[in-house]
């Protein structure tokens, strides 16, 4: 007796039009194939997606099903683990004030720094004695090549070429201190040089040096970008300050993971006339309706620059930011640590590019991390994790 709850087995026509049975390898095969195509239709798609997503973050009921014994103790595990919390945050406060008692030991280095930088002082040749195997054979290479250019020059030119090539050699010699230093640096970092714009980099060759005040009370730092005289603006020093705290938040104080950037402001650039690469000059012509005639109008509208990084958005006083706004903040945010964290403590590694091999590799540590959690670690399902006698028959087998 056939069984009811079969599936029905459609019939197959042949080369002549006679319905044959198929094997079930060949209807397996063709429901694979419907399901393929099925798969490729982007509203089938869409409705499941919609209704996996539906089940992100549901609960199994176990926790629930506890008895309330349990459930009591697990209230006392959340209280410890809001003190654990507590103490988390007093550590990181003290990190800080460790932070801006350590600056006054980092900021005679600093100092020197800016003065190689700047060519204001010449560093002893104890100053310059770091081994590098990869440099001194660069030197003599270029000793070589040098040697062998000029030799080229004054077959082709003469004495005269020779001696041009040899004061121009003299120039270079003679340049001051570190050229483009920041610039270099601001190009050379992704997060940074997506800032910068062509008409930005004749203005950050004035720049002279990056520095970070540590503020205690309130929590937070201060960068500070310090230019030489130039025929863009008068300031000598743009600011930007960023404000932390470190107190766990009342209504989430789970989600506490360290301190976090609360607000940041910016400072006012006081630009000579025509110097502003921060807007720009559009003109429209406009056609009166009734009249036919036209006008042309201007209007100056915000221009991607580096510089803007000095004007964030302000979120009145209560008010919560809007998603927008709330990205960029985010982004700002990010860049203020980078700077503060890492630029202008190893601004030298940033230029030579050594630092660069360094991000690259934490970022594909993280990259690795995160495959290796999706592919061995389902956070959802732990979260439903309920013991069951399956699991108690595998920990015997392993025994």
């Amino acid at each position: 007796m056939a069984d009811p709850e079969a599936p029905v087995q459609k019939p197959e026509a042949n080369a002549e039009g006679e319905e044959v049975e198929m094997d079930e390898g060949a209807e397996n095969k063709a429901n694979a194939g419907f399901v393929s195509q099925l798969m490729k239709n982007p509203k089938v798609l869409a409705a499941m997606q919609g209704k996996m997503e539906s089940y992100v973050g549901m609960s199994s009921g176990y926790i629930q099903s506890l008895p309330k014994v349990v459930k009591r103790r697990l209230k006392a595990l959340k209280k410890l683990q809001n003190e654990m919390i507590k103490v988390e945050s007093k550590f990181y406060e003290e990190v800080h004030e460790l932070e801006c008692k350590y600056a006054d030991k980092y900021n005679p280095l600093y100092e020197k720094r800016m003065e190689i930088l700047t060519g204001n002082i010449e560093p002893t040749d104890s100053d310059c004695e770091w081994p590098s195997d990869e440099e001194d054979e660069d030197e003599d290479t270029a000793k070589l090549a040098e040697d062998v250019d000029k030799k080229a020059v004054i077959a082709e030119n003469g004495e005269d070429a020779s001696a041009n090539k040899e004061a121009k050699d003299e120039k270079e010699e003679n340049t001051s201190g570190v050229p483009y230093f920041w610039l270099t640096i601001l190009k050379n970092v992704d997060m940074l040089a997506d800032l910068v714009q062509e008409h930005d980099e004749p203005i950050l060759k004035h720049l002279q040096d990056i520095k970070v005040q540590f503020k205690a009370n309130p929590m937070g730092f201060l960068l500070e970008f310090h230019f030489e005289p130039n025929e863009f603006f008068t300031n000598s020093v743009l600011t930007k300050e960023y404000f932390m705290k470190s107190d766990p938040d009342e209504d989430d104080p789970f989600s506490f993971e360290g301190p976090e950037i609360t607000k940041c402001i910016g400072c006012p650039i006081e630009w000579n006339q025509g110097k502003n690469v921060t807007v720009k000059v559009v003109k429209k012509v406009q056609k009166h309706k009734g009249r036919g005639t036209k006008r042309t109008v201007t209007k100056t509208i915000q221009n991607d620059s580096f510089f803007n990084f000095f004007a964030p958005p302000e979120i009145p006083e209560g008010q919560e930011p809007d998603e927008d706004t709330e990205s960029l903040l985010g982004v700002d945010f990010e860049i203020g640590h980078f700077i503060r964290e890492r630029i202008v403590p190893r601004a030298v590694l940033y230029f030579t590019g050594e630092a660069l091999d360094d991000d690259e590799g934490d970022e594909e540590d993280d990259e690795e991390e995160e495959e290796d959690d999706g592919e061995d670690y389902d956070e959802d399902a732990d979260a439903d994790y309920q013991p069951g006698e399956g699991d108690q028959k595998a920990d015997c087998k392993q025994q």
